[in-house]
């Protein structure tokens, strides 16, 4: 090997230079730990090892979408990949496209200290209206020299060992052999690169965003470790960042909105375990002790075991989904976050600091865990549990049955649901455990042994629907007979409605409308109560319900207090819906399009918009209030009570 250089094919060449850069990611994130130590307290070697470990999936990520351009120029099956200067424009190629994400990685050694997570795309926003930017530059250079001394090296690396591998030109080959081969491998790797860039090939597996970087880590503020730069930027490009509005001052802004929640503190905490079932695209429209009226009151819906318990449990005469999306309502239920505009789990803050319920129950002994009967990863569960503080994600990989998979979701919902059960049972008390059901999904298939048992309507989700609800049936017969049932308080609510069969549900209010249901055995939680409620209440009215006795943050409110008025609100594409004094206040681009009384008014016909002034105004000044509060509170990562040092 003379002067170190040594001659390979050139696709063992482009692997070489492939795994170059991983390296050298690699070696930024060591440095990044390194730089920010004190910003990690308690990370072990071991632990470290494995955010480096997890780490890779989101460098191949970024690494081929930084490369998309390289490999492609390598993988054509022409001789001129051979000439000298088609050679050196690969290499100012690599040198320029790699070299700017490493210097992303070695800016964010700085810009974690200020802002505490990755960079995303809203970073060139930050800097925009800045007019002293380069002296800012060539100072933040000289300030943090480390840093920049580190990027330097990381450069000197990658242009000294990409100089020790070159291509040569393969002689003596058969040519038809030659061009056969290398027209075989161009889809070989395309297929590569697209698995590289999503992080797998499951059909359940969504494109990996930053939320996903949390499974790898045990303390969520670790996911910045296992994340870079560039990938937080290129997830985060086409989602739209939100603006911090100044409707109101601070004073005006806390009494018309405020997620602050300091609880009164009369009674003592009670330890009762807390039990959260989400139920896949189960709409109202389809529970018919919530649709009296419906088909001249002669609609008897597709739920009769939801039926019966909604007899004896808490429910509301208007219920909202907070998103349109099942990645919308996890955040939602479980830590009052809801996500608008964009799902709050692929946004540019999916990273922030939060307390979900199962984090603020830790700090009262209770165990948690988090069910989903899909392939470990679908949609990002697991990496939000994580997040949200669920000690445990309990998914297909664990579940013992796999003769039960559907073929397409997850696990039927019936031998999911006894699978849950039988897990309640073994759990130390008090404990949270929340399930998310599969079943209710496209292509809308019931087990082939219950063929016709279901009643079927216009649409095919609602034969579904009641295998889902006869899964729920046989949970409860099961569950009821255990010593922890009458100690649980149980929610039972849904993701996002589903297709809509009656024209009073194919609208603005109608299409969110989901249960929203609170059961305790023997308790008083009982009827349906004449108040708006929504996913992010969920939190806290079950806080509320524990006499939980500290101080928490949550865009929601206590559905059990009836001192303010109620209230949901949500957005479709960029019109936000805000849902007050039985209307439904329409805004886009703060600009209010649309009044409507949902009550009277049940296809929303007639736009009430400059009718009612007053109420118009009380209800625009609601709606930007949440706005400023969401949009400021993610942007500035402030998003727990955070205690004095």
């Amino acid at each position: 090997m003379k002067n170190w250089v040594f001659s390979r094919n050139i696709f063992v060449v482009l692997i070489y230079r492939i795994l170059l850069i991983m390296v050298l990611f690699s070696l930024c994130r060591i440095g990044f730990f390194m730089f920010n130590s004190k910003m990690f307290p308690g990370v072990s070697i071991s632990q470290l090892l494995t955010l480096l470990k997890g780490g890779l999936m989101f460098d191949i990520s970024a690494v081929v979408y930084i490369n998309m351009l390289f490999i492609l120029l390598h993988i054509i099956p022409f001789e001129v990949r051979y000439k000298d200067v088609y050679q050196l424009i690969l290499k100012y190629i690599f040198f320029i496209t790699n070299g700017i994400a490493i210097a992303m990685n070695g800016m964010d050694f700085v810009y974690y200290r200020f802002v505490e997570k990755r960079a995303t795309a809203d970073v060139f926003k930050t800097f925009e209206h800045e007019t002293n930017l380069i002296k800012l530059f060539f100072r933040f250079l000289s300030d943090y020299w480390p840093a920049t001394l580190f990027t330097f090296f990381a450069w000197f690396l990658m242009v000294y060992f990409y100089n020790q591998v070159k291509v040569e030109k393969p002689v003596k080959v058969n040519k038809i052999v030659y061009y056969s081969v290398n027209i075989l491998m161009i889809p070989l790797v395309i297929a590569l690169v697209i698995g590289a860039a999503r992080g797998g090939y499951k059909h359940s597996t969504r494109p990996i965003t930053i939320s996903n970087a949390a499974r790898y880590v045990e303390s969520p503020r670790d996911v910045a470790i296992v994340l870079n730069t560039p990938f937080s930027i290129f997830r985060t490009f086409n989602k739209k960042a939100l603006v911090k509005y100044k409707f109101f001052d601070d004073e005006k802004l806390n009494n018309l909105y405020n997620p602050i929640h300091i609880p009164l503190k009369t009674k003592p905490f009670t330890r009762d375990n807390v039990v959260i079932i989400i139920l896949e695209s189960f709409a109202r429209e389809y529970i018919g002790s919530l649709n009296h009226s419906l088909e001249g009151g002669t609609y008897k819906g597709y739920t009769p075991f939801i039926d019966s318990l909604i007899s004896v449990s808490l429910t509301f005469d208007v219920s909202i989904a907070n998103g349109k999306k099942s990645i919308d309502a996890m955040p939602s239920i479980l830590a009052s976050v809801p996500s608008l505009e964009t799902p709050y789990t692929i946004s540019h803050y999916a990273n922030n600091q939060i307390d979900g319920l199962p984090e603020l129950l830790k700090k009262k002994g209770y165990y948690s865990a988090y069910f989903h009967g899909a392939p470990n990863g679908s949609m990002g569960f697991d990496s939000f549990a994580k997040m949200a503080g669920f000690d445990n994600y309990i998914g297909l990989n664990e579940y013992p049955e796999k003769a039960d998979f559907d073929g397409v979701w997850g696990v039927w919902d019936e031998p999911f649901f006894k699978f849950f059960g039988e897990k309640l049972n073994s759990f130390k008390q008090p404990f949270l455990a929340s399930i998310f059901s599969v079943s209710s999904h496209h292509p809308f298939k019931v087990p082939e042994k219950y063929t016709g048992k279901f009643k079927k309507g216009s649409a095919p989700i609602l034969e579904v629907v009641g295998y889902s609800d006869f899964a729920l049936k046989e949970f409860f017969n099961e569950i009821s007979k255990a010593p922890w049932f009458k100690n649980t308080l149980f929610v039972i609510t849904a993701d996002h409605t589903n297709e809509s069969v009656h024209k009073e549900f194919q609208n603005n209010f109608g299409s969110y409308s989901i249960p929203i249901v609170f059961f305790k055995a023997g308790s008083d939680l009982r009827g349906i109560k004449n108040r708006i409620a929504q996913q992010i209440d969920i939190m806290p009215t079950v806080l509320s319900y524990l006499n939980y006795d500290e101080d928490y943050f949550a865009f929601g409110n206590n559905l059990l207090d009836d001192s303010y008025e109620s209230f949901a609100f949500n957005t479709s594409g960029s019109t936000y819906h805000l849902y007050m004094k039985d209307h439904i206040l329409e805004m886009s681009d703060n600009i209010p399009i649309g009044l409507f009384n949902y009550k009277t008014d049940l296809f929303l016909e007639n736009n009430l918009l400059g009718r009612n002034p007053d109420l118009q105004l009380q209800m625009e000044d609601k709606l930007k209030a949440i706005i400023q509060s969401y949009n400021s509170r993610l942007v500035d990562n402030n998003m727990i009570i955070r205690k004095p040092d």
